[in-house]
């Protein structure tokens, strides 16, 4: 397969949720390949922690920003930082979300909330805001700016007791797409990472392993599905982790809706076995 291999060398990446999981991979995959670093997340420890191991590893300069990307003002409040540091996004990596489980009608609502303010607001927000210096990189750096936006598997089908997770990662799929199509002659690469469950924080977060289903992904098999798109010629609309998820989602799109989300409800039901 003919290869164009994505090089950030020389630009600045922003990753969100930067503190933990994915965020902390795509920070040193990305500053692996020479890119300076924009880390946000709310935890502020872990990411001076981070930027140090980075600037160590590979020589990566990162500018740490404390944020809880649920808040109103969360992303402007960023971009006007940027700006008076005068910081220009040449890659915007869209990690930061959560997951809550159980019966939508036990939901906390104001948990909820969040769950949308974070997994489709901020990232809409953050997209918008920075797509336009995305572009200039795109042209000035080629092969070397890009839009990752991660979703999930879930956002095939709808997932009974994580069901705003599911249609908050629908949304993104559905939103990128739309963004690569409008982009898709303008040499920004543009994907929608989905991996299955990850071996991170993000089933402590949600309290509970059953919203788990299928065979738990490394970091690092995430990080290679990531590098493994952008560094195509075409970049895929959607990159899947892992061969039974890609099977799963597949099953997902031809199979009828209500069979679908009848399997996938038994597969979310608490202490079920196999």
């Amino acid at each position: 397969m003919v290869r164009a291999h994505f090089n950030p060398m020389g630009t600045t990446a922003l990753v969100t949720g930067a503190s933990s999981g994915l965020g902390v991979g795509y920070a040193h995959a990305l500053a692996e390949r020479g890119a300076d670093l924009v880390l946000v997340a709310r935890r502020q420890d872990r990411l001076e922690a981070l930027a140090v191991d980075l600037a160590e590893k590979y020589g990566a300069t990162s500018t740490v920003i404390p944020l809880d990307l649920s808040l109103p003002d969360a992303v402007p409040q960023l971009v006007e930082d940027l700006r008076t540091r005068a910081i220009s996004v040449g890659s915007l990596i869209n990690c930061a979300g959560f997951g809550t489980y159980g019966n939508f009608v036990d939901a906390d609502a104001q948990r909820e909330m969040e769950q949308v303010a974070v997994n489709v607001g901020a990232l809409t927000a953050l997209t918008h805001a920075f797509l336009p210096d995305l572009l200039k990189t795109a042209i000035s750096h080629p092969h070397g700016a890009a839009l990752v936006n991660v979703a999930s598997t879930a956002a095939f089908q709808p997932v009974p007791r994580m069901a705003v997770y599911g249609a908050t990662k629908a949304y993104v799929l559905s939103f990128t797409q739309a963004i690569w199509y409008e982009t898709r002659r303008t040499g920004l690469k543009v994907t929608t990472v989905c991996p299955g469950p990850v071996d991170t924080e993000f089933f402590d977060v949600a309290l509970n392993h059953d919203a788990a289903f299928g065979r738990f992904l490394s970091v690092d098999e995430v990080m290679a599905t990531t590098f493994d798109a952008l560094d195509r010629v075409t970049t895929p609309l959607h990159s899947i982790s892992g061969t039974q998820n890609a099977v799963l989602a597949r099953f997902a799109t031809l199979a009828p809706r209500r069979a679908v989300v009848t399997v996938t409800g038994r597969m979310s039901a608490p202490g079920r076995t196999g």
